[in-house]
């Protein structure tokens, strides 16, 4: 299997703070990943790291078996949309496409053209009197236009009203379908993701929590809902994700290896947008019992 990004105990640390710490992954070629953390989870470093803005404090990083930050060639396959998708804003877009096609080697005008002219952008109206969602999709024109093999974006719809950010989402899927181009999108709103994404990492506290398939993942999770559980095997459970209990109830999000057969327990199914908060909700606990150096 192609993996188009990988990363061995990659670390990133701002002052005495670990924004990224002993973070391992690997991205397969073809797949629309979601990069899903909460904030200060390290998803913008890792994603600045991948474009070679900047450089590990340890491990390594490495876009198409190379490292970004060293083979500067390697930048020329990677589409990098930034959170707050900066433009030169006195720019139009077709100044924009115009000076595209003067610093990349593999550009494609009448792609960018005739996706902004779909996304109904006016091209001789400077881009900082567009909307938000207007200016969003000016950049994924123009990351498109690279033809990149690895499309990066960082929070792309997070300023986005729902009809803006639908509409971005629509784009994204249409261009990369033609192209067959890796995606690793970061996002908080987890309902967008569970309808475009088929590959998952979860990032908490700067490390890998989670990774693989989307489809993989859910079918390996349920939720069990029974009698007041504390602790000892379940049948059929690999590991418990998340627990919570009543007085007389427990209701576990569990990594199961098999059937639950046992009739105390009640299974359903996890929706995508479930197993990640349960996910979240138990890395949140553990990080801030770390924090202030008390057990879990």
């Amino acid at each position: 299997m192609e993996h188009v990004l990988e990363a061995d105990g990659l670390g990133k640390r701002y002052g005495a703070r670990w924004a990224l710490r002993d973070c391992t992954l690997r991205l397969p070629a073809g797949r629309i990943a979601a990069l899903v953390g909460p904030n200060g989870s390290g998803k913008t470093t890792l994603l600045h790291l991948a474009v070679g803005l900047q450089r590990p404090d340890a491990g390594a990083v490495r876009v198409f078996g190379e490292t970004p930050y060293e083979n500067t060639a390697a930048l020329a396959e990677i589409g990098f949309v930034a959170q707050d998708t900066p433009l030169y804003r006195d720019f139009t877009a077709d100044d924009l496409v115009i000076m595209g096609g003067k610093v990349n080697r593999r550009w494609d005008a009448t792609l960018a053209r005739t996706r902004l002219a779909q996304a109904g952008i006016p091209p001789r109206t400077p881009v900082g009197k567009l909307s938000g969602g207007q200016r969003a999709q000016v950049a994924l024109a123009l990351a498109l236009a690279k033809r990149p093999r690895l499309l990066l974006l960082d929070e792309p719809v997070a300023s986005l009203d729902p009809l803006a950010r639908r509409e971005f989402l629509q784009s994204l899927m249409g261009g990369v379908a033609e192209s067959g181009t890796t995606v690793l999108l970061s996002s908080h709103i987890l309902a967008d993701l569970e309808r475009s994404c088929d590959y998952l990492v979860v990032l908490q506290a700067g490390r890998v929590h989670l990774t693989g398939a989307v489809d993989d993942i859910v079918a390996a999770h349920r939720q069990l809902v029974g009698p007041r559980h504390d602790g000892g095997p379940v049948g059929g459970v690999a590991a418990v994700v998340r627990a919570r209990h009543t007085d007389r109830q427990s209701t576990l999000v569990a990594r199961v290896d098999g059937p639950v057969s046992d009739p105390a327990w009640t299974v359903h199914e996890l929706s995508l947008e479930d197993l990640i908060l349960a996910y979240l909700d138990s890395g949140d606990a553990r990080a801030n019992h770390e924090a202030w150096g008390v057990p879990a």
